[in-house]
């Protein structure tokens, strides 16, 4: 998935919120969030909850914290997107915050971005 660290990357750049490309197990892709949080980990039961559902799912304030990496509590899902290629989950594209930020919803644009790169991906994998 060489083009899905690079969507990551862009996508990171455009929106300035980190970002994880994961597939059905593992994270595949980031860009913004430090290399030894991400890098080659299991995604968590959030994230496969996420997946599992086939539906987006936007933090709210106040709302309990979901993470991206199992048994690591430092990343938290902004926004998460299932990955559907052919009918099929095969990932998900998450934005993060850091759990020492302020946390807020996401907003439209960064919704947006998120949905269009699950989409983008998906489509790749068909072809």
């Amino acid at each position: 998935m060489g083009f899905a660290t690079q969507y990551a990357e862009t996508l990171y750049k455009t929106s300035n919120h980190p970002i994880v490309v994961c597939d059905r197990d593992m994270v595949v892709a980031f860009a913004g969030v430090p290399k030894k949080e991400c890098n080659e980990k299991k995604v968590s039961a959030d994230v496969e909850s996420v997946m599992e559902s086939r539906q987006m799912y936007c933090r709210k304030n106040e709302s309990k914290e979901f993470y991206v990496v199992d048994g690591n509590e430092k990343i938290i899902i902004s926004c998460a997107v299932p990955i559907i290629s052919g009918g099929d989950v095969i990932g998900a594209v998450v934005s993060t915050a850091n759990a020492e930020e302020a946390l807020s919803e996401p907003d439209e644009t960064e919704i947006k971005l998120v949905q269009t790169a699950a989409s983008f991906l998906g489509k790749q994998m068909e072809e």
